[in-house]
């Protein structure tokens, strides 16, 4: 009876044992399916921050917008430039020389025939592209670019009509001055304003000093008639030695220029030196300050002039990055898939490998925020006319675009 009583013992303790295990191994297998689906929930978010903006000021809350990036074309060598024809074509530039067309943004790029020789060396090249504001009535686009003259080069703007895959009567309307050799700061966008003059950002071209020389088109901003010829009301135009178009100056290297969706003025940035990129409102006559003052420093540590940030005669910038991101491209977002975005200023960055957002209340900054950060080197932007923002990147050479995410 004993050992009886002691072999019904010993079956029970096996049968909880066993309990115990079942319940044990179920237990650690949904723990780890718990585990296993915390990872997948934060890989999850991981790849979503690389969709979404990244607030730099995390204490603040902002609406978060969600979006994908659409890959359009890949294996483009540098692009620069784009810009939209009336009809939603697309056209965008590469440095060494080429032109191309889509005529809608999920076609295939063809080139355009009948461009003019380029200076593609160092930063040189066929850099913007901008239809004139008639184009639908006259045809002409404008190009700007790094031309060979001489024993040296300079940034020319041309324009040309475009009739189906060519670039014809192309013409130059408008070459920098002096001559130089140097392979660095050619600038430079084209942006029409709402009288239908033209103004383009002219680099120093390695030669700072000269930017405070307004007898040379180094580190300025030129403005002129769609011809080509000197608007008559330049700040400058009753001053003798004054050269050609000029309307501002004291500008490093301008990479950057928009007009803002309602106050109607020019924006611009340009590079600074190790640090000092700098984003100013543009306005006729005034002198942007380089090489005098900077945010920045020289690359070898050095002060920038006198090493002061700030002096009276000199135009403070709106706002500027130290360090450098090396800012190349900006656009005002002036469509309708972003609401919140509205009027927001974008710019690229080439160093900083992201996309930065500004939001200003009047001259004003209020928030920056990035986007994309470590996507690629960004080198142009623009609001389509079917409401998306497009860009162009090098390495990897990219045309895209950003379309909400469902």
């Amino acid at each position: 009876m004993v050992s009886a009583s002691m072999n019904g013992t010993g079956r029970m303790k096996v049968k909880l044992k066993i309990h115990y295990m079942i319940h044990y191994i179920q237990l650690k297998s949904l723990l780890s399916t718990l585990l296993f689906s915390f990872v997948l929930l934060t890989f999850g978010l991981i790849r979503s921050c690389d969709k979404t903006e990244i607030n730099e000021n995390p204490s603040q809350e902002i609406p978060v917008t969600h979006y994908k990036i659409d890959t359009l074309v890949t294996g483009l060598s540098n692009p620069w430039g784009i810009a939209f024809l009336p009809d939603g074509s697309v056209l965008f530039t590469e440095r060494g020389g080429k032109l191309f067309m889509m005529s809608s943004p999920s076609s295939i790029p063809e080139e355009i025939i009948g461009m003019p020789a380029v200076a593609s060396s160092g930063q040189g090249g066929l850099l913007d592209v901008k239809p004139h504001p008639d184009f639908e009535n006259n045809r002409w686009i404008y190009i700007t670019y790094a031309a060979r003259e001489g024993n040296g080069s300079v940034t020319r703007m041309g324009r040309g009509k475009l009739v189906g895959l060519s670039l014809t009567s192309y013409e130059v309307i408008f070459s920098s001055i002096p001559v130089v050799s140097s392979s660095i700061h050619f600038g430079s966008r084209i942006v029409f304003d709402d009288e239908g003059y033209v103004y383009c950002g002219i680099g120093d071209r390695g030669r700072s000093n000269e930017a405070q020389n307004i007898s040379n088109h180094l580190g300025t901003v030129v403005r002129m008639k769609d011809d080509g010829s000197p608007a008559l009301d330049n700040p400058f135009s009753d001053i003798d030695n004054a050269a050609p178009h000029l309307y501002a100056f004291g500008i490093r290297n301008p990479q950057g220029m928009d007009i803002h969706p309602e106050t109607r003025e020019i924006w611009m940035h340009e590079h600074g030196p190790r640090g000092g990129d700098e984003v100013n409102v543009l306005k006729p006559g005034l002198n942007y300050g380089w090489p005098e003052v900077s945010h920045g420093v020289n690359y070898n540590g050095t002060p920038v002039g006198s090493g002061e940030s700030s002096r009276p005669g000199f135009t403070d910038p709106v706002h500027h990055w130290t360090p450098s991101i090396a800012p190349c491209g900006m656009a005002f977002y002036s469509g309708n898939i972003f609401p919140n975005w509205k009027n927001h200023l974008f710019v690229g960055a080439l160093a900083g490998q992201h996309i930065s957002r500004l939001e200003f209340n009047g001259n004003s900054l209020e928030e920056e925020t990035k986007h994309l950060n470590g996507f690629a080197r960004f080198r142009a932007i623009t609001t389509g006319p079917d409401g998306y923002l497009y860009f162009l990147t090098e390495s990897p050479g990219l045309l895209c675009r950003l379309v909400p995410e469902n």
